[in-house]
């Protein structure tokens, strides 16, 4: 680390004048006041929950096994609790430390930086061991082992029945995540790499969050996306408020471009956060009493607790944007963290209790497996009028466009023009995803096979290429302002590291994005893969997410507006279309010749009485076949407009510069053709 890295402002031998210009005193060293406050605050933590959860046994009542023991229940809730907690300070540390904290001209982190890294891989290392933990005592919970008999099987025993059970696999998996972040950020001090692991690892609590039994039954698509943007936003702004916190008492300071960006990223988890739990508490309070239940008394008291935190969070804003080295803001910080984990902890307490409307509900079948019903065929009036908004991809389709419009505003406010024909196509695209996810196509989608296939192809194809044809990143780099020499990176350049990193090269490559937008369709139908899939709302949501993201890697480097990794020549990319052409056809093909139908277990006990799974199967595939054709065509255009536009500027560019130099090129020519007649 260079000497310019050090902290101005740090422990006890830093030291201040008083007013009178007196000899300095030492300021007081606070870190260990920290530590301590941070171990006082996760036993309350740990110990509220449990109090919050003492003596409520509905998930055994409701399912019929037999009640653990109270100190398994209370080691299980404890154990969730100091998960969480410890995961937001991984996930909070990491951002803070890559995105936040100013890094050297090498690129690596500097001094404070680090201290928030070296902290962020601790509080990874500890997440992943108490998440793990958990996943292990939540198999003893759910099938009805004493945890004793669960240990007499093994360190590995355990294993092959949380497979089978949702939410203990989620946590084990959420447990392997933060391990491997841990041991990632303990080898890297890129800002890049740090930043990466730092979204990596508030995004670890999605796996346990997308499979909780509270996100089942009627309207579980919506409760189970809720669920989702609630812990990882809320985990994202709690560890961040903490990071923040750990930041300053180590010396650590704030210009005002790093502080403007914590502000943002404060409202961006904060917003995301209240918006999931909204949604959440709704749906799964939406029937049943809320008077006398143990999930309403712990709802209750994170409702309260949350009143209180949101203008701690205004005030925190207001502090970090006047006085960000100020006494106030150290104290605002501390308190907003100690609150948010109480929230947190409540939080915790009601993902450990069973909702009201679980005790009155009495869903039906396409209830349970989709999470509403479906009471007449499809058409094209139905695609009209069955809207079923998509939480994830509707709001996000929404919040594209807008972000998109403002940044096309802002360049006219400069004066600097950007071409219409690219807002139309990415405003198209924007609609295409909701029209895919949220219109009669994202309502008839998860129980019939041909209309899946509609979807599908919406979103692989035709949205992907419209997308690309946006230009957002061209766009973004022109409406974002640089950071500047000698301040941290910004919005900006977080977009150019994502772009030229390795990842991107690696997927954006011709071979690469090819093999993943044609072989993932034959992975998929033709294994075990698609009938899984189909099951939970989440394997739809991740089926979508890989359409889009697939389709846009592979049309990104072909026809995108964007400079891409791997540029291709024109002919290149020609030779790429037509290379891959006939797996679509092929594929389309092999669906609708298939005499056996594709997810035949789901589709059966989805049981539309209008349908033949065969035939709806056949029909699947031949959309597959004709709609895959007609995108591949505008492809094609699109590549052979491009072309000849190229070649007409290289005309003119050729032009200039003979009228500039006289044609010194054509000159240079004929003279060495001269030559050679005269040597020959």
């Amino acid at each position: 680390m260079s000497a310019s890295t050090e902290p101005t402002v740090t422990t006890d031998e830093t030291s201040r004048p008083d007013a009178a210009g007196s000899p300095a005193r030492p300021v007081r060293d606070r870190r260990p006041v920290l530590t301590a406050l941070t171990v006082v605050v996760a036993v309350v933590c740990a110990g509220a929950a449990i109090a919050l959860t003492a003596g409520d046994y509905g998930f055994w009542q409701l399912s019929g096994l037999p009640e653990p023991a109270a100190w398994s229940r209370a080691l299980t809730v404890a154990t969730t609790v100091l998960a969480v907690a410890a995961t937001a300070l991984a996930a909070g540390s990491l951002l803070v430390g890559g995105l936040l904290a100013t890094p050297q001209a090498s690129g690596t982190v500097d001094v404070h930086g680090y201290r928030a890294v070296r902290r962020g891989t601790l509080a990874a290392a500890v997440a992943g061991v108490l998440a793990i933990g958990v996943g292990w005592l939540s198999v003893a919970e759910s099938s009805g082992n004493a945890v004793a008999e669960l240990a007499s099987a093994g360190p590995f025993g355990w294993l092959e029945p949380a497979a089978t059970l949702q939410e203990p696999l989620g946590w084990a998996l959420a447990g392997a995540v933060l391990l491997v972040v841990g041991a990632l950020s303990a080898w890297s001090l890129s800002w890049k790499a740090i930043a990466a692991l730092g979204v990596v690892a508030a995004a670890a609590l999605a796996l346990p969050a997308a499979v909780n039994p509270a996100a089942t039954g009627d309207a579980h698509d919506w409760s189970g996306d809720a669920n989702v943007l609630r812990a990882v936003a809320g985990v994202a702004w709690l560890g961040v408020v903490a990071a923040l916190a750990a930041h300053r008492v180590h010396g650590g300071r704030l210009d005002p471009r790093t502080v403007s960006r914590a502000r943002g990223l404060l409202a961006v988890t904060g917003v995301g956060y209240l918006l999931g739990e909204i949604v959440f508490q709704l749906v799964v309070t939406s029937s049943g009493t809320l008077s006398g239940s143990a999930y309403v008394r712990a709802a209750t008291v994170a409702a309260v607790l949350l009143v209180a935190l949101v203008p701690v969070t205004a005030l925190i804003g207001t502090a970090l944007r006047d006085a960000p080295a100020g006494p106030r803001t150290g104290r605002l910080l501390v308190l907003g963290a100690v609150l948010g984990a109480l929230v947190a902890t409540a939080g915790v307490a009601t993902i450990r209790l069973v909702p009201p409307r679980f005790w009155v509900a009495d869903d039906s079948a396409l209830q349970t497996l989709i999470g509403w019903d479906i009471d007449r065929p499809f058409s094209a009036l139905t695609l009209l009028t069955e809207w079923r908004w998509n939480l994830l991809f509707g709001t996000g389709a929404v919040l594209l466009a807008a972000v998109y419009a403002l940044a096309v505003r802002r360049l006219a406010a400069r004066g600097v023009s950007w071409p219409v024909g690219r807002t139309w196509a990415w405003m198209l695209g924007c609609l295409t995803l909701v029209l895919a996810t949220s219109s009669g196509l994202g309502f008839y989608s998860p129980s019939m096979f041909s209309v899946h296939m509609i979807s599908h192809m919406t979103l692989n194809m035709l949205a992907p290429i419209l997308l690309s044809l946006g230009g957002a990143v061209t766009l973004a780099l022109r409406a974002l302002r640089p950071a500047g020499r000698g301040n941290p990176p910004g919005p900006r350049e977080w977009l150019l590291a994502l772009v030229h990193s390795r990842v991107a090269r690696v997927l954006t490559h011709p071979a690469c994005a090819a093999i993943l937008f044609v072989g993932s369709f034959y992975v998929l139908y033709f294994t075990s893969l698609f009938d899984q899939a189909l099951r939970f709302h989440w394997g739809h949501q991740l089926m979508n997410l890989h359409f889009v993201l697939v389709g846009y890697l592979f049309f990104w480097p072909l026809i995108g507006v964007d400079a891409a990794p791997h540029r291709l020549p024109h002919l290149g990319r020609l030779a790429v279309m037509l290379a891959t052409m006939p797996f679509h056809a092929f594929f389309g093909i092999a669906v609708m010749s298939s005499s056996e139908v594709l997810g035949r277990n789901f589709y059966a006990q989805v049981g539309l009485p209008w349908i033949d799974l065969l035939n709806d199967q056949k029909v699947g595939g031949g959309i597959a076949w004709a709609t895959g054709e007609i995108p591949m065509l505008l492809v094609m255009v699109t590549l052979v407009v491009q072309w000849s536009r190229d070649d007409s500027r290289e005309a003119v560019r050729k032009d200039r510069q003979a009228d500039r130099d006289n044609d010194a090129e054509l000159r240079a020519y004929n003279e060495m053709l001269a030559q050679l007649r005269r040597g020959g």
